[in-house]
């Protein structure tokens, strides 16, 4: 035995015998609450003696730039809300659980160009808004005392973005302790490369960190257990932990009669990784894990689990309304149900990664993943100021920072995210290639260009082949991390893309807006795998996917409304979702349920009939949901069902059958009821109503959940519904309702799906729009909370929640 080897073994025992053991578990602690700040420059703002107290306490998650106020000054395209720059500063003890650890501190994400320090040194900075990063703290730690952690935050250049992004910690941060010698950040993975119905092969890498000065042998292990607890595979694997860096472990695991993760069954598998020396425990990491295959195929399309499957998606962006990007797990869980509701089964992370428990609801959800990466590369795109395509666009963006830390961001953001089963594919990019903004090629000046920046071929731009060079570059970082899954890229400008390696050096190639190519460049490139990665609402993008095995997804643009990428002032807001900002159905969505569900549904709206000479067609976004129109007007009343028939009738009266997802009658208004039933096999399986409304009696309200976790301050979500005295909902109702609360609680936000409202959004009351309101309310402690909701004239109405 080497004295080395000695020397590191009366280390390591000597500093367990010097730590209770239990000591020496991993312990994660949400680090939240009682943050201080304040918007704008400080000088020397890290100082620790620096007196904060007159700074505003926050807590995080925070997002500034949603607090407003809006204004014309500020761009379209991050919504005409502010950024600038602002200081975060949390005074701490070391937690008792912690001392003797190593102490770090992990930030899921900041809106952007973060620097932190501790106790007045600093720890690093972050140029991106949407990478997840930790610091070690434990070399300028006061184990004795107060430490001060502070955060600088600068998003001057506001309009950075072609959407919304926030300012600020906008998600979790947490405290990690670990011993010197522990699983390293993001350092276990899991794969499944051989998948029976008899048994799965897992195999488990795991990085072990050594902080220590000296060799330390190291007992390794992975233990599997199912849903209920039971261990079902367990290995292990002795390694000599080497200082000073990470040691790899590779161990396989052999799962008998595996259940497989699936959209209709998302089986999760819990995956345990201990280390341990001498019999003693030193660090235990536990991670959700699913056993499924994947395969793509350029004539077939897509397979999960050896199962032909249609990819059912919808693009998603960070924000939801009121709260901004600050947007905790149970506002997507509700939002994510919704979309599970209308036969979505798959969500494209646009155009970043997302909240840690994003995924982790799409894991536990069942929804199949593209995530993704960047919007730019090494040049800015236009990120529009005074409206969408109007005036002259900002150019600054996250390009700044690619050529330093795009090969970073693209790793952390895999290595994060790598062992969800959920995730399908890794895209490195979206519209790089939008023609003109900002590459061009000669070939602009022929064909059709759906997407196009300008008028034809841009010589002073730079040239198309960058594309292939970059691509190439980044696919291959990309493959240092993971080769379970296909890279992919979603490309605007295929007819441009076609002249470089762009298309060539992905696995499986998105194409955004062009269906109309999909035949001709699957004859002609037959082993490329196609599929829509940002797609329309309309019908024939459908049947594009619907009508051709070697097309196997859609994703629509877009799942939800969002923040920014706005019209001309005073909207501030994008309506291309199938749900409006609060969360609420709109008939685009009814139109897509009855596309991409089998469960017998049906959904009646109406708008003005379309006059003599004008299109026959009436957009959905002109449908509402609504029996009030002026008296003797022409309406169109549209149903969407699936089913196989569908008969309407008004006041009783019958106007008879017709078939098809989409129908409508064109009738003159009476007040009443309009009826549709849905037929199957000549029985009524479904229906749907409309009734003329009243004027507005009383103020309806339900929440999601009464009962809430106080330690996580979770979110009560009240959806506000103003009907009349007969409880019909009022659909044009705009009373401004006042929301008050009782006990430990406050209003957060209140939301009304208003794209072109300017109000605040953390004032207690807000105007109704088209008779509905989301109000968000957050407990600060345990106890009975009373949230009162009223309106000038109308029946009040009150919610009690309770928070544990």
């Amino acid at each position: 035995m080497t004295s080395k080897f000695l020397l590191a073994l009366l280390f390591v025992w000597g500093w367990l015998a010097s730590t209770n053991v239990r000591a020496q578990d991993r312990h994660t602690l949400l680090f939240n609450d009682d943050w201080h700040f304040h918007k704008g420059n400080v000088a020397a703002g890290e100082t620790p003696a620096l007196d904060d107290h007159a700074w505003r306490t926050v807590l995080l998650p925070h997002d500034w730039s949603i607090e407003g106020p809006f204004s014309q000054e500020w761009a379209s395209a991050t919504a005409f809300l502010p950024g600038g720059v602002g200081w975060y500063r949390k005074s701490f003890a070391v937690p008792a659980e912690l001392r003797g650890q190593q102490v770090f501190v992990y930030f899921d994400g900041v809106y952007k160009n973060s620097e932190v320090w501790l106790n007045g040194h600093s720890l690093g900075k972050r140029p991106s808004g949407f990478a997840s990063f930790e610091y070690e703290l434990t070399p300028y730690l006061n184990l004795q005392g107060k430490n001060v952690l502070a955060v600088r935050v600068d998003h001057s250049q506001v309009a950075d973005s072609r959407w919304y992004t926030g300012s600020g910690i906008y998600r979790n941060v947490y405290l990690v302790g670990t011993a010197p010698v522990h699983v390293a950040r993001w350092g276990v993975g899991f794969t499944t490369p051989e998948v029976s119905a008899a048994e799965a092969t897992g195999q488990v890498t795991v990085a072990v960190t050594n902080a220590s000065s000296a060799v330390t042998p190291v007992l390794v292990k992975a233990i599997l257990s199912d849903a209920k607890g039971k261990v079902v595979a367990t290995t292990q694997q002795q390694v000599q932990a080497q200082p000073g860096t990470d040691t790899p472990a590779a161990l396989t695991l052999h799962i008998g009669r595996p259940t497989l993760w699936s959209v209709e069954n998302p089986y999760l598998y819990k995956l345990r990784v201990a280390l341990e020396v001498q019999g003693k425990p030193l660090d235990t990491v536990e991670e959700e894990v699913g056993v499924r295959t994947i395969r793509f195929d350029a004539a077939q399309g897509f397979f999960l689990n050896g199962k032909n499957t249609k990819l059912k998606g919808v693009c998603l962006h960070d924000d939801a309304g009121a709260l901004g990007v600050a947007v905790p797990a149970e506002v997507w869980e509700r939002r994510l149900k919704s979309l599970k509701e209308v036969g979505c089964n798959s969500i494209r992370m646009s155009h970043n990664p997302h909240a840690d428990y994003f995924y982790t609801l799409c894991d536990r959800l069942g929804f199949l993943v593209m995530d993704e990466a960047f919007d730019e590369w090494e040049v800015g795109k236009n990120k529009w100021v005074e409206g969408w395509n109007v005036g002259t666009p900002a150019k600054f963006g996250s390009h700044e920072h690619f050529q330093e830390w795009a090969d970073r961001d693209l790793r952390d953001m895999i290595l994060r995210n790598r062992n969800r089963p959920s995730i399908i594919m890794w895209s490195i990019g979206n519209e790089i290639d939008y023609p003109n903004d900002p590459y061009s090629h000669e070939v602009l000046n022929t064909g059709r260009n759906p997407q196009i920046y300008g008028k034809g071929y841009l010589p002073d731009h730079p040239p198309a082949s960058r594309l292939g060079e970059l691509a190439r570059h980044l696919v291959a970082v990309a493959k240092q991390y993971d080769t379970s899954r296909p890279i992919t890229a979603a490309l605007a400008g295929v007819v441009m893309s076609n002249f470089t390696d762009y298309p060539a050096v992905l696995d499986v190639v998105g194409y955004n807006y062009q269906e109309f190519r999909y035949p001709e460049d699957h004859q002609k490139y037959p082993n490329r795998i196609i599929y829509g990665s940002e797609n329309g609402m309309g019908r024939d993008a459908w049947a594009a996917v619907d009508t051709n095995a070697y097309i196997s997804a859609q994703y629509l643009w877009t799942g939800i409304d969002y923040l920014g990428e706005a019209g001309k002032w005073p909207q501030r807001s994008n309506g291309a979702g199938l749900l409006d900002l609060a969360g609420f159905p709109k008939p685009e969505y009814y139109f897509r349920q009855s596309l991409w569900t089998t469960q017998p549904m049906a959904y009646v709206a109406a708008a003005p009939a379309p006059t003599a000479g004008s299109s026959t067609n009436v957009s959905h976004r002109r449908l509402q949901p609504s029996w009030n129109w002026p008296a003797g007007e022409q309406v169109r009343v549209v149903g969407f069902t699936n089913c196989e028939a569908a008969e309407l009738f008004v006041n009783g009266k019958s106007l008879g059958r017709k078939q098809g997802r989409e129908v409508y009658w064109d009738v003159p208004y009476q007040p009443g009821t309009v009826l549709l039933k849905g037929y199957n096999q000549g029985k009524e399986a479904s229906r749907a109503e409309l009734r003329t409304a009243a004027a507005p009696h009383a103020l309806h309200a339900t929440a999601y959940h009464t009962k809430l976790a106080a330690s996580t301050h979770e979110l009560a979500q009240l959806a506000v519904t103003i009907v009349d005295k007969q409880g019909n909902p009022v659909p044009d109702a705009a009373n401004e309702v006042t929301v008050s609360v009782q006990g430990p609680g406050r209003v957060v936000g209140i939301e009304s799906g208003d794209l072109a409202s300017h109000e605040n959004y953390q004032a207690p009351q807000h105007r109704a729009y088209h008779g509905k309101l989301l109000v968000f309310v957050q407990p600060m402690a345990a106890g009975n909370i009373t949230v009162q909701m009223q309106a000038p004239g109308l029946q009040s109405r009150q919610i009690r929640l309770q928070a544990k």
